[in-house]
């Protein structure tokens, strides 16, 4: 930030160094590709929507989709939809891992539309059975959103560069981006696509009736009744093109008329400033005063292929038909205004699918790949799905990832990727405490936070074990780039057991988890054992605030805990039927969740009366192989095919599968409204004949 910020300078002159920055930080990036700590990103879930009762076909898509057969594409990467920083998801692509190439140069098309108002409201408001709560945003996204913003314009423009950098990387040498942007920063954007993509690969500027502004008597100006969009190429010799079309005027209506060849209107054949051809063609007709424009011959030759409009007494015309598509496109899209019927999914910021449908259209063929990472409602990636393209899609925001999964099942997409930031903390701590640092500093901070001493280096394992003062009680701060496992759970019990004698108890702190955790838990039967999470957001609000400010804020929370069991499997005529049932979801801590005090009580109403209304969505993989949750079953709150009632999920799934010898083993995946996820794994499920 102090690079950027110089006091008593205007953000035009502060503009050369931001972007030089920018480049340098892109630069950084992409020098760290090839290396050991290069960004990856780690697959959540495999999803084949099925959002009514999984069945043979889809059961098949999964495995066929895993294999590399007819559902993944030739070179086997699936669509993607990533949650994180935007920045790291790049990087990912851009690096690629052993299982997918990398994306750099494959990428045909992008759209982005970075979130602009720095003093909006983006609360969430989640309808429950009998209470409506408002859920501010996570702390994560407020202080990524607080950081863009920090410095005015300077921090969001300078927020911006990087990302443009690494999206012209990712584009094809054909490509091209779109950039949806707002007007009170669309000048200084436009000066930094310039500089990132070159002057001469700026196409248009696209003007269409967005969303309108204060329209109150008091405001005396303009109202503002327009968005822009800004076109470019990533290289202007390199073109893709597709003609798009807007309607005829509907002011040309009256004027048109109609033949067995089709609609046409009449143009002027005269010549204005006089010295035409002067001819009579016997027909009755009035010869223009300043003659033809046209020989005697062309005329002739109109008159025998029908085009030449001639009448008694009157000058004669051109028959100019229109094509039955319309116009070609102007760049005043005054034609798409406002979301179609059926179309609103109640986020905020959503764009109408015609706004992307003919920028798709335009600047993509089927097959292509199209990513935007500001995905928000996920309009991008639904008409991209229905276009016939392949799509990556990203965004920060938990609600905007939901909605936008949701979206694609509801609409039957392909199977697709749920993907996260791979060592997301990781990935942090090296932006927080510089690339060199060990697990051990982090650690460090973490059990200072929570309040631990640590303990003497001799007794101490890779710094990660302290004990709180005045007490008998053990702490251990797992790693950010291991999953906090049963294992961990019992090493963490022996160092209580052994370390300086023996303590009474141990709390275990721990960043990412394996799947049935809760179960695990439970089922070690330890009153002394305490598993709690480390605020996902911490680094970001260490690197924001800093570690003595911060300790009185931060918040360990319990674990979310799912239930579900397998009411049956039953062998039928053509395959067997498996039936999952919903049990209970305990919520963590309503503290840990950024609410006011009414909203936390109405949350805890729900949480008391009726915790599965909880459950934002979930699904079922009928073989997990504990690596990839491969999901063939869906429901989710909206969804009436499965029942009528739009604020609760079903309780029960049904799957229809494929016989099987043996023992399955079920994994039930829960995201609840706030974007926690819960697993359960019940093992050993028994066919019964």
């Amino acid at each position: 930030m102090s690079e950027r910020k110089t006091v008593g300078k205007s953000l035009l002159e502060q503009l050369p160094g931001i972007v030089a920055a920018g480049k340098r930080q892109a630069a950084q990036i992409l020098e760290q590709l090839e290396g050991r700590n290069r960004v990856s990103l780690q697959t959540r879930e495999l999803v084949v929507p099925s959002k009514d009762m999984a069945n043979f076909d889809l059961f098949r898509q999964a495995q066929q989709t895993e294999a590399g057969g007819d559902i993944a594409p030739a070179d086997g990467q699936l669509n993607r939809l990533v949650y994180g920083d935007n920045l790291l998801a790049m990087a990912a692509l851009l690096a690629g891992d052993e299982d997918t190439p990398s994306l750099r140069g494959r990428v045909n098309l992008i759209y982005i539309d970075p979130p602009f108002d720095s003093k909006a409201d983006y609360r969430t408001k989640i309808t429950l059975p009998g209470t409506t709560i408002e859920q501010r945003p996570t702390v994560l996204e407020q202080f990524a959103y607080s950081d863009t913003w920090s410095d005015g314009t300077a921090s969001y423009v300078a927020m911006i560069v990087p990302r443009l950098v690494l999206m012209r990387e990712l584009l094809a040498d054909t490509g091209s981006i779109y950039v949806h942007i707002d007007y009170r920063v669309a000048h200084y954007l436009k000066i930094i696509l310039d500089e990132v993509f070159g002057r001469d690969s700026f196409v248009n500027e696209i003007v269409w009736p967005g969303a309108i502004g204060d329209s109150s008597a008091k405001n005396k100006k303009f109202i503002k009744s327009h968005d822009t969009l800004f076109f470019y190429r990533k290289d202007p010799t390199k073109v893709l093109w597709n003609d798009v079309f807007q309607a005829h005027a509907e002011s040309n209506e009256k004027r048109l008329k109609a033949d067995e060849f089709g609609r046409y209107r009449l143009g002027p054949i005269d010549n204005p400033g006089g010295g035409g051809y002067l001819y009579d063609l016997g027909l009755g007709e009035k010869p223009p005063a300043g003659g033809y424009r046209m020989p005697y011959e062309t005329a002739q030759k109109w008159l025998a292929e029908g085009i030449l409009w001639v009448k008694a007494g009157r000058v004669p015309q051109k028959k100019i038909y229109l094509n039955a598509e319309g116009v070609r496109s102007r760049d005043v899209w005054s034609d798409i205004q406002t979301l179609q019927k059926g179309e609103t999914t109640g986020y905020g910021t959503q764009k109408p699918g015609r706004l992307l449908e003919r920028i798709i259209r335009a600047s993509s063929d089927e097959g292509d790949i199209v990513a935007d990472f500001f995905v928000g409602s996920g309009t991008t990636a639904a008409m991209a799905e229905r276009l016939g393209r392949r799509w990556v899609v990203s965004d920060l925001g938990k609600p905007a990832t939901m909605v936008t999964r949701k979206r694609l099942i509801d609409q039957d997409a392909k199977p697709f990727l749920y993907q996260a930031i791979g060592d997301y903390q990781v990935e942090q701590a090296r932006s927080t405490l510089g690339r060199s640092f060990r697990v051990g500093d982090l650690a460090k901070v973490v059990l200072d936070l929570f309040g631990a001493l640590p303990l003497p280096p001799e007794d101490n394992v890779n710094g990660s074990l302290g004990r709180l003062p005045n007490s008998r009680t053990l702490v251990f701060a797992d790693s950010p780039s291991k999953l906090t496992t049963t294992s961990t759970l019992r090493r963490a019990q022996g160092y209580r057991d052994s370390k300086l004698g023996g303590f009474d108890r141990v709390i275990v702190l721990g960043w990412n988890f394996s799947a049935g955790i809760g179960q695990d838990i439970a089922n070690l039967q330890d009153s002394n054992l305490e598993v709690l999470v480390i605020p996902p957001d911490l680094l970001d609000r260490l690197k924001k605030k800093g570690a003595d400010k911060l300790a009185s804020e931060v918040r360990f929370a319990s674990l979310q805990y799912l239930e579900a069991s397998v009411v049956s499997r039953k062998e039928t005529s053509d395959g067997e039927d498996l039936r999952v049932d919903l049990r209970n979801y305990v919520l963590l801590s309503p503290e840990a969740i950024n609410l006011d005090q009414k909203n936390r009580a109405a949350l805890q109403k729900v949480m008391n009366n009726e915790p599965l209304a909880l459950i934002e969505y979930w699904a079922v993989d009928p073989d997990y192989d504990g690596e990839v949750f491969r999901s063939v079953w869906q429901d989710y709150r909206g969804n009436t095919e499965n029942d009528d009632d739009a604020l609760r999920v079903t309780t029960t799934a049904r799957l229809q599968l494929p016989n099987k010898d043996g023992a399955r083993r079920v994994c039930v995946r829960a995201v609840d409204v706030f974007g926690f996820e819960s697993e359960v794994v019940i093992e050993s499920v028994e066919v019964e004949r």
